[in-house]
């Protein structure tokens, strides 16, 4: 589920930035953090309450810890991939090969 989910969103934010013309080295960053952090935060909201029961604390309270540890982590995300892909001479290699391939 988790797959699907940021697969269909990554698609949709690669479309809404091409459709503003971003620049493709910056779509690219932007859409695999979108799938990172949709992916991480599905599979964090899917644990947590399970992680919450089994030490003891009420599922319920994972609701604000998700919210508060998503935005933490997201933020932590978009630099890592950002910087990874348009700093990195792995990113730069990859941009290359897929702006070849276009």
């Amino acid at each position: 589920m988790a797959c699907a989910l940021s697969a269909i969103l990554t698609v949709t934010g690669f479309v809404r930035a091409a459709v503003f013309h971003t620049p493709f080295p910056e779509t690219v960053a932007v859409t695999m953090a979108l799938f990172v952090i949709v992916f991480s935060s599905i599979c964090l909201g899917a644990i947590l309450p399970l992680i919450l029961k089994w030490i003891g604390v009420d599922p319920a309270h994972s609701s604000t810890s998700i919210q508060v540890v998503m935005d933490i982590l997201g933020v932590l995300l978009t630099v890592a991939v950002s910087t990874t892909i348009l700093d990195s001479t792995l990113g730069k290699s990859i941009i290359a090969s897929l702006s070849m391939q276009s």
